[in-house]
C-alpha cells in the first residue's frame, strides 16, 4: 500500500491511503465474549506482509475500505471495526498465515445471518492483495446466537409428528406431507430463513440439503469451511441437515464429518475444539464527491462521442476536466499515485504453443 497521500484542500484531515495494519492490526487487544471472532486462512500476494493482509481481511470485511475518508471522524471506528489481533504461520505450507479477526456485535443485525455474511465473507474475498482466503470457522457468542430462531420445531417435536398425518397448511400441507426439504445454499439464506419461519407456523418439518456446499469449502486455501456453513444453518433454521455420510462417492473425511454432526448436537463446547482464539470517497465529503463523480462522467462521454480512446487517454481526459472542476481535481491530487497492481488468479485457460 502506498504512504498517506495528502490534499491541499484539506483542513485538519489527510485522505489518501494508508497501510491497513495501521488502524487495523492490533496484536495486544483483548477480546470480548461478546464479539464474534473469525479465523481466516489468509495466502498474501507476493511482497503483500502477513500483517497487512490480515489487516486487510479485518478492515474490507467491516468498516474500512481502500482510501481514508473525512467520515471516519463521525463514529468511534474504535468501537465498530474489526480487529486482526492475531497471526499465525500455517504449519507445512508456503505464505499461508491464520488470521483471527474479531468483531463488534454492532456491526451487525440481530437475527439476520445473511446480513453477517454479507460482511465477514462478501466483496474481501474478491480483494486483490491477497492470494486467496477461506474462512476456517466462527465463534458465535450466545448473545448474538439467542436472536436467531433457529430450527423450527427440533427433534422432540420431530418424534411425534413423523408417524402423524395433521392437517397441513399451503400446498404441502393439502397434499399431507409432514416434511420438506430445501437446498439453503443454492436457495439462499435470506430464502431459507423465510421458510424456517414458515414451517414452525404450520407445522412441517424442514430437512436441509447442501448442493453446492464443495464449490465453498472443498479447496483447502480458499472458500468457506463446512463447519462454518452448518453454523449458518443451525442459525438461518432447519430441523437437520445432510452433513456428510463419509462412505459413498461424494468426499468426506470421518473424522471430520463426525465434526459436523457434533458442532451440530451439541448444546455448547466444554473447551475450544477448533482453532486457538488469540463509501464515499471524495477528499472533502460525500456531496463534493458526487460532484466529482458527474464531472468525470460527463467528461468521459464527451471524449467518447469524439471518437477518442478511453482506455488509453483516460487518464489526460480526467485532467483536462479538473482544470474547471476543483472537487474532481481534489481527488485526482489525492488518488493519482494509486495502484492495484496484482496478478489475477482467476485467468482464462490459453492453449499454449
Amino acid at each position: 500500500m502506498s504512504p498517506q497521500t495528502e490534499t491541499k484542500a484539506s483542513v485538519g484531515f489527510q485522505a489518501g491511503v494508508k497501510d491497513y495494519k495501521l488502524t487495523y492490526y492490533t496484536p495486544d487487544y483483548e477480546t470480548k465474549d461478546t464479539y464474534i471472532l473469525a479465523a481466516f486462512r489468509v495466502t498474501p500476494q507476493p511482497g503483500v506482509p502477513p500483517e497487512e493482509a490480515g489487516a486487510a481481511v479485518a478492515a474490507e470485511s467491516s468498516t474500512g475500505t481502500w482510501t481514508t475518508v473525512w467520515t471516519d471522524g463521525l463514529t468511534s471506528l474504535d468501537r465498530y471495526k474489526g480487529r486482526c489481533y492475531h497471526i499465525e504461520v500455517v504449519v507445512g505450507e508456503e505464505n499461508q498465515y491464520i488470521a483471527y479477526v474479531a468483531y463488534p456485535l454492532d456491526l451487525f443485525e440481530e437475527g439476520y445471518f445473511t446480513n453477517m455474511l454479507t460482511s465477514i465473507v462478501g466483496n474481501v474475498f474478491g480483494f486483490k492483495a491477497l492470494r486467496a482466503l477461506r474462512l476456517e470457522d466462527l465463534r458465535i457468542p450466545p448473545s448474538y446466537s439467542k436472536t436467531f430462531q433457529g430450527p423450527p420445531h427440533g427433534i422432540q417435536v420431530e418424534i411425534e409428528k413423523l408417524n402423524k398425518n395433521d392437517q397441513k397448511s399451503g400446498i404441502c400441507r393439502e397434499l399431507g406431507v409432514p416434511i420438506i426439504m430445501h437446498d439453503y445454499l443454492t436457495g439462499g439464506f435470506t430464502a431459507n430463513t423465510s421458510l424456517a419461519h414458515y414451517c414452525r407456523d404450520n407445522g412441517l418439518l424442514l430437512h436441509i440439503h447442501r448442493a453446492m456446499h464443495a464449490v465453498l469449502y472443498r479447496q483447502k486455501n480458499h472458500g468457506m469451511h463446512f463447519r462454518v456453513l452448518a453454523k449458518a444453518l443451525r442459525m438461518s433454521g432447519g430441523d437437520h441437515i445432510h452433513a456428510g455420510t463419509v462412505v459413498g462417492k461424494l468426499e468426506g473425511e470421518r473424522e471430520m464429518t463426525l465434526g459436523f454432526v457434533d458442532l451440530l448436537r451439541d448444546d455448547f463446547l466444554e473447551k475450544d475444539r477448533s482453532l486457538r482464539w488469540r463509501n464515499f470517497r471524495a477528499p472533502l465529503g460525500n456531496a463534493p464527491g458526487a460532484v466529482a463523480n458527474r464531472v468525470a462522467l460527463e467528461a468521459c462521454v464527451q471524449a467518447r462521442n469524439e471518437g477518442r480512446d478511453l482506455a488509453r487517454e483516460g487518464n489526460d481526459i480526467l485532467r483536462e476536466a479538473s482544470k474547471w472542476s476543483p472537487e474532481l481535481a481534489d481527488a485526482c491530487e489525492v488518488w493519482k499515485e494509486i495502484t492495484f497492481d496484482f496478478d489475477p488468479v482467476d485467468k482464462l485457460d490459453k492453449e499454449t504453443k
